[in-house]
C-alpha cells in the first residue's frame, strides 16, 4: 500500500504519476535529483513531495510498518 500524496501540497500538480517508477530507479541507485529531471518534476515544491517521502533501509514505507499494529 502507498501513502504517497497524488497532488503537490502546494500547487496542485498531480505528482503521483511516476512514483513508482521513482521508486524503482532509487532503489537500483540512482541519484535522486538526476530522477526528478529526467521524469520532468521541475517544481521545487513537487520535488520536495518525492524527496521528503521516505522509505526504510528494506525499502519499505513507513506506512507499511505502521500497519502492522
Amino acid at each position: 500500500m502507498v501513502m504517497f500524496p497524488i497532488r503537490c501540497f502546494s500547487c496542485g500538480c498531480v505528482i503521483s504519476e511516476v512514483y513508482e517508477e521513482y521508486v524503482s530507479r532509487l532503489k537500483n541507485g540512482e541519484d535522486p535529483n538526476a530522477i526528478l529531471d529526467d521524469l520532468g518534476i521541475k517544481k521545487y515544491c513537487c520535488r520536495r513531495m518525492y524527496i521528503s517521502h521516505r522509505l526504510d533501509k528494506d525499502g519499505r514505507e513507513l506506512f507499511d510498518d505502521i500497519m502492522e499494529y
